[in-house]
């Protein structure tokens, strides 16, 4: 991250390096600091200014919240595309060559204003003003690929297909041979996207917003759901799928129906695809799991606080975002640290809470620093069994 960033001050003046400044606000925000404010104590406390790298007791105190304001408000555009990368790299470190299968699982989120943040806007379907990241994770190991920050105003699908561009052309260089998956909602059904994919040979399943046109097309199907629940009085739960050629399309592209009759009443969807799997075992096997993705949102958005975007510069706002979303990624190896144990699927409240906010006593001596924890710790075993295997971890990109 450090590298990725212009540091243009004075070095003979600067009291706090960059690097110092991010380890001060990412490790914050991981304990659940993310206010700047927070700064003006933590600044002196001990735990955080040996994470840091400085001496507990004896060295100065970390930056003030001013500094720390002016460290995020001088960042521009460019750095902001070198950080994206960055998260990239980490991803790619942490996922060593050779995969099989790469399934990226893209959303949008809404984050409400409540100040003057440049490019927040009022969004008719979450009718509330705000900002509207777009964020990417990989389906199967919960890891953060993506995070942009967008207009309030924005479609969920804006900017969408030259983001996965660049994405799935550095993927395909770390992981040549790779099978790579594209999951998302009807929110980025949109022509765009699909001929990126296709021109790019990547594999999608993409729900659509159901219309008059899809439901004729569906209509045998819902025929024989209502025919079987009249006749049963259950759940009927049917799939089938067609080819279809939607106005704004070029061409014809499967599509996934999926017809449930409930007694509450009946319940349709559709899935575009370029996958010639069976409908229920795409349906069912496939798109389904995208859903996990709202469970990362939630840790990112309620545990780390990355709705937190108060800053008036839209650029030092997409910078706090993704100084959370890297706080998430110290999470993600905090959580695979902790593999085979009864802590392996935790949220980043449960990390934060078990093994983070412990309370210690800090001795510095002249060879070392102790950390002196209670003897009444309950999840000893647990600290050890990640801080173990932490050490062995190559966390440098």
């Amino acid at each position: 991250m450090s590298r990725a960033l212009s540091d243009r001050r004075d070095q003979a003046k600067v009291h706090h390096g960059q690097e110092e400044l991010l380890r001060q606000r990412l490790f914050a925000i991981a304990m659940g600091y993310e206010d700047g404010n927070d700064h003006q104590s933590l600044r002196f406390d001990p735990g955080l200014k040996t994470a840091v790298g400085r001496l507990p007791e004896t060295d100065p105190a970390l930056a003030s919240q001013p500094t720390l304001s002016r460290f995020e408000n001088r960042v521009g555009n460019c750095e902001l595309r070198r950080l994206s990368d960055a998260l990239i790299d980490a991803y790619v470190a942490a996922h060593p060559a050779p995969r099989k299968v790469i399934v990226l699982d893209m959303d949008a989120t809404d984050d409400p204003v409540h100040g003057l943040q440049q490019l927040s806007f009022f969004h008719g379907y979450y009718d509330q003003y705000m900002l509207h990241p777009l964020l990417i994770f990989d389906g199967l190991t919960g890891f953060p690929v993506a995070a942009v920050l967008r207009a309030g105003n924005a479609h969920a699908s804006k900017g969408a297909a030259a983001i996965l561009k660049r994405i799935i052309r550095r993927l395909k260089h770390a992981y040549p041979g790779a099978t790579i998956l594209v999951r998302a909602d009807a929110g980025f059904a949109v022509p765009a996207v699909y001929r990126l994919l296709e021109r790019e040979k990547v594999k999608y399943t993409i729900g659509l917003i159901t219309n008059d046109r899809l439901r004729k097309r569906a209509a045998n199907l819902v025929i024989k759901a209502e025919r079987q629940f009249a006749k049963t009085g259950a759940k009927q739960r049917l799939f089938g799928s067609f080819y279809h050629r939607a106005g704004s399309w070029q061409r014809s592209r499967r599509v996934i129906a999926k017809v449930e009759r409930l007694s509450r009443g009946l319940n349709t969807r559709f899935v575009v695809t370029n996958i010639l799997e069976s409908a229920a075992g795409i349906y069912d096997g496939i798109y389904t799991g995208r859903g996990d993705a709202e469970n990362r949102i939630k840790e990112l958005k309620v545990h780390l606080k990355a709705d937190r975007l108060s800053c008036t510069r839209f650029q030092a706002n997409q910078f706090r975002l993704l100084l959370h979303t890297f706080a998430f990624v110290l999470f993600w190896h905090l959580r695979r640290s902790l593999a085979g144990t009864e802590l392996a699927a935790a949220t980043v409240d449960t990390l934060k809470l078990k093994l983070l906010k412990v309370g210690a006593r800090v001795v510095q001596s002249v060879r070392r620093i102790l950390f002196t924890m209670p003897r009444a710790y309950p999840y000893q075993r647990l600290f050890a069994t990640a801080l173990q295997n932490i050490r062995q971890m190559p966390l440098r990109c």
